[in-house]
């Protein structure tokens, strides 16, 4: 059914969806990075501490995911007329930007470490490892289906991600150790580490930054969309068009559309079949659109942007 200006289709969030398990993965998150910094100083590994920072950082950045979703929940109004739903994506740029730091503290602790080896409890190593994988595989799979639908817990779900693979690249350096007497392995484990968290982020961050800059949607072509809008009965131009995702469930479109009609009713109808069109094809839902006619025209106007 067609719809007015007015008509926006907005998606809320679920104010219960998933707190309780965002909630159990923080717990059990700050409890092994206590077991995992301990273990790491009385074994001596490095890689082990490096493990436990990367699991404090899940811990915090479920944290930050989780206090950014209770915010994305709270109504527009006079302040944030188009309501606080981005806080998301800002939680996400904060999770990506904390783990570029770490990844960066972990190079260079690899480095030192590779100049000045220590010995290294590789029994120790191994244990504790162990225990962390099993809890990162928890939390992970708490917070998957989660990550499907924001990138807030997606941003929380890829630090979980890297800290289980982490993990298991400590058990292997801790085994080389004990087997091989190999304890250059553990910084060389670490700054494999550093370098898989960077690629994560060089992969994800991407998309956030896209949100932030007004950027138009993955997947939605604005060449597309402005032919789409000519092809429909009655239009005859558009300019000062802006296409941009306002979260990440949700795109926005505005533009000038000149016609030739000036009868209200058959601009009502023009309005109605564009709207209907962009939802139905592009699934945009937000749609602002300003009428042209005759005389009544902007005066060399762009066709994107202002």
């Amino acid at each position: 059914m067609p719809h007015d200006q007015s008509d926006h289709h907005h998606h809320h969030i679920n104010p219960d969806a998933g707190d309780a398990k965002v909630a159990w993965a923080i717990a059990v998150n700050m409890l092994l990075t206590l077991a995992q910094v301990v273990g790491g100083i009385l074994s001596g590994s490095l890689a082990l501490i490096a493990d436990a920072l990367h699991n404090f950082s899940d811990a915090i950045s479920l944290i930050i995911a989780f206090v950014a979703r209770k915010i994305a929940r709270r109504p527009a109004d006079t302040n944030m007329s188009f309501g606080y739903g981005r806080a998301e994506v800002v939680a996400a740029l904060i999770n990506y930007t904390t783990l570029v730091v770490i990844a960066l503290y972990l190079g260079f602790e690899g480095v030192m470490r590779a100049l000045d080896p220590q010995p290294i409890a590789g029994w120790m190593v191994v244990s504790i490892a162990s225990i962390a994988l099993v809890i990162d595989l928890v939390t992970a799979a708490l917070t998957y289906r989660l990550s499907k639908e924001s990138m807030n817990i997606r941003a929380a779900f890829l630090h979980n991600l890297a800290d289980a693979l982490g993990s298991v690249a400590v058990i292997i350096a801790g085994f080389a150790v004990i087997v091989l007497g190999w304890d250059w392995v553990d910084p060389v484990v670490t700054l494999m580490i550093a370098g898989y968290i960077l690629w994560h982020v060089y992969a994800e961050i991407g998309g956030v930054t896209r949100v932030l800059m007004l950027g138009s949607p993955p997947g939605i072509h604005t060449e597309e969309v402005i032919e789409a809008i000519l092809k429909t009965p009655g239009v005859e131009g558009i300019h000062h068009l802006h296409l941009w995702q306002m979260e990440e469930s949700e795109t926005a479109l505005q533009a000038h559309v000149l016609i030739a009609e000036s009868d209200l009713i058959k601009q009502t109808r023009i309005k109605q079949d564009i709207k209907q069109l962009l939802l139905d094809t592009f699934s945009i839902s937000h749609t602002t659109l300003e009428f042209e006619y005759g005389d009544l025209i902007c005066e060399n106007p762009k066709l994107i942007g202002h």
